[in-house]
């Protein structure tokens, strides 16, 4: 009788049962293997990391797993200098895969989300960040034009979080019905803004919003 890790092979005989590359490979080619999603192919996938390393360099691409953080995808080899620009975070999810320009507003927001996670973690306190719909928005408020049209206002940031959410680095939690929608800011994001960049964000977002004002205050 075969037991929980072998199975019986065509010649009557038992060999270890191991997840097939393929349940992998698909999957890590649309997107992200989280652990806390998807339990099972996280498991799997440990076991098979040095078969999925061999057959995607030969795509061009490696496997970045961060087993503390719980999370895995394919990354395009490219100069480090490449990867750091902040217009394209996130467009290596996954590469075979066109890298497109991300617009101004989702840049900035990744940069927020990723010093608002960074504050987190110095806090000491929990693991997952939580951050309502409004919260989001009060990041952003600062660096965004003035406009009259709230209502419009916020129509775009909506659609700046919805295109971050499809990035994958905010995760929308479910909500009963008439309650303000929660989201859960993905800790992958740690891997595409790294701590050198971040030390260097409050200056570039003075900068920034100084120029805003200028613009404002010539209109």
């Amino acid at each position: 009788m075969a037991t929980d890790t072998e199975t019986p092979s065509s010649s009557g005989k038992t060999v270890d049962a191991q997840p097939e590359l393929s349940t992998l490979l698909v999957p890590l080619l649309k997107g992200i293997i989280y652990q806390d999603v998807a339990p099972q192919r996280w498991a799997d996938l440990l076991k098979l990391q040095n078969s999925v390393r061999d057959y995607v360099v030969v795509l061009g691409l490696e496997l970045v797993l961060d087993e503390a953080e719980g999370y895995a995808f394919l990354h395009s080899r490219r100069d480090e200098a490449d990867d750091q620009d902040t217009d394209n975070i996130g467009q290596d999810i996954p590469r075979l895969i066109t890298r497109r320009q991300l617009s101004f507003p989702v840049s900035l927001l990744l940069a927020l989300l990723r010093k608002k996670l960074a504050e987190f973690d110095a806090s000491g306190g929990e693991t997952r960040l939580m951050l309502s719909r409004d919260d989001i928005v009060d990041l952003m408020r600062l660096f965004m034009p003035d406009s009259s049209n709230e209502a419009k206002l916020v129509d775009q940031m909506d659609r700046h979080i919805n295109k971050v959410v499809e990035l994958g680095f905010l995760r929308k939690l479910k909500t009963g019905s008439g309650k303000q929608t929660d989201y859960e800011v993905r800790r992958i994001i740690k891997a595409f803004i790294d701590a050198q960049w971040l030390s260097e964000l409050d200056q570039k977002l003075e900068q920034y919003r100084q120029q805003l004002e200028k613009t404002n205050d010539e209109k």
